[in-house]
């Protein structure tokens, strides 16, 4: 998943409903404070008495220091921001997002380009089959059960001892036997099957990092017209609301009520080689709620927060393309976040480890591996920290069978 940057003000376009565009001196000051203060808490700046809050509430004390909080329509927009670092953090809320562990996230160099092309992520994955052999990939074959430390096979009253220690069995019951696997499924789909996927059971470490630590949802709206009707200096159209549900008030009373669902997209990004599509950033409950939803009620709903808020001439959506991570089966999310209370690098190290988690002669070292972007300390929620994962992985078997060699 391609990340949102936080947005260039000086070429987004910020609107209150009603059509009331705001003012871009008044966007710029309040974005900088919120990118600042997000640097802060990413440099482990964080004061003592911040270290054990949630994000929302540092970021809201902090902002109700400066005196753009005092402004009519700098806290709305300070909202926004935290709305639009929700997608970032794959999290229904700030609220719910640890503040002091995301120092632990590293950001790489450089400003945000998606230089991917019309193909996305198959123009890469293009490049890293090209040398592997296509008949050694089978697809079409979800795995029902992993059975590992297998020591022995029973033949009648006798038992001989197994030349492999795992069998995996796949939903059409085909199974396979190997020395080693390499699990790479999300975080969501562990939370849904962990408890039945692998047998013998796995440690309580790995289930309760399995638990603790958070996989969100985060989803695009893509809206195609027939032409452009955002000026050529739009980079976005974002929706500053009154009662948005970043406000700590409005979280606190979001428990069984239905309201969050009138308030559920911030904006919407232009997109690069597409001039006449926008892109609609969703996350967290709202996110769930949209992928029920059909396509075309969506791209109604979209179209008319447009005019509702810009007070522009929105044509009809000619095609509407919507993702639903959170309701795909071999995914069940987006990516992963650190709670609040949640030990992040201990419970993604305890995601990490290879099983059996303690080598003796008696048993196969390495049998079941782990990989994935929840399993990276650094660079969680990204496509390169889920690449990097199974480059992690491939040199400890690599490592270990060198070792091997090296015996005497």
């Amino acid at each position: 998943e391609i990340l949102p940057c936080i947005p260039r003000t000086s070429r987004d376009y910020f609107f209150k409903d009603g059509g009331k565009h705001l003012s871009v001196n008044l966007a710029d000051q309040v974005v900088s404070l919120f990118k600042k203060l997000i640097t802060k808490a990413s440099d482990e700046e964080l004061g003592r008495k911040y270290r054990d809050m949630n994000l929302g509430d540092y970021l809201d004390l902090s902002f109700a220091e400066s005196p753009l909080a005092m402004s009519e329509d700098g806290p709305r927009i300070f909202e926004w921001c935290k709305r639009s670092e929700c997608s970032d953090e794959a999290a229904s809320s700030l609220f719910e997002v640890s503040a002091s562990q995301i120092s632990d996230y590293i950001d790489l160099d450089g400003d945000f380009f998606n230089s991917l092309g019309s193909r996305g992520y198959q123009a890469i994955l293009d490049v890293l089959l090209k040398d592997v052999p296509s008949e050694i990939i089978l697809t079409s074959k979800p795995v029902k059960r992993i059975q590992w430390d297998l020591n022995k096979i029973s033949l009648g009253t006798k038992s001989r001892e197994r030349s492999h220690p795992i069998k995996i069995i796949c939903e059409n019951e085909e199974s396979f036997e190997a020395d080693h696997v390499l699990v790479t499924v999300s975080l969501g789909v562990l939370k849904q099957h962990a408890g039945a996927m692998f047998e013998p059971a796995l440690p309580k470490s790995k289930m309760d990092a399995i638990e603790r630590l958070g996989f969100g949802t985060v989803d695009k709206i893509f809206l195609c017209f027939s032409e452009r009707f955002w000026p050529e200096d739009c980079a976005g159209i974002q929706l500053v609301w009154d009662e948005g549900p970043e406000d700590k008030a409005v979280y606190g009373s979001q428990t069984e009520e239905d309201g969050w669902k009138k308030t559920w997209i911030c904006g919407f990004d232009t997109v690069a080689r597409h001039p006449t599509v926008l892109c609609g950033w969703i996350t967290g409950r709202e996110a769930l709620h949209m992928e029920t939803l059909q396509d075309s009620e969506v791209g109604n709903t979209c179209v008319k927060l447009l005019r509702s808020f810009t007070g522009w001439s929105v044509p009809d959506v000619s095609q509407v393309l919507i993702s639903r991570w959170g309701h795909d089966p071999w995914v069940f999310g987006s990516y992963s976040f650190i709670p609040k209370g949640v030990n992040g690098v201990r419970r993604q190290k305890a995601l990490a480890a290879a099983l059996p988690l303690q080598n003796c002669l008696s048993r196969k070292p390495l049998q079941v591996l782990f990989a994935g972007e929840a399993t990276h300390v650094n660079f969680y929620t990204t496509t390169h920290g889920a690449y990097l994962s199974g480059i992690r992985e491939a040199q400890r078997l690599i490592n270990h069978y060198s070792d091997k060699a090296l015996c005497p």
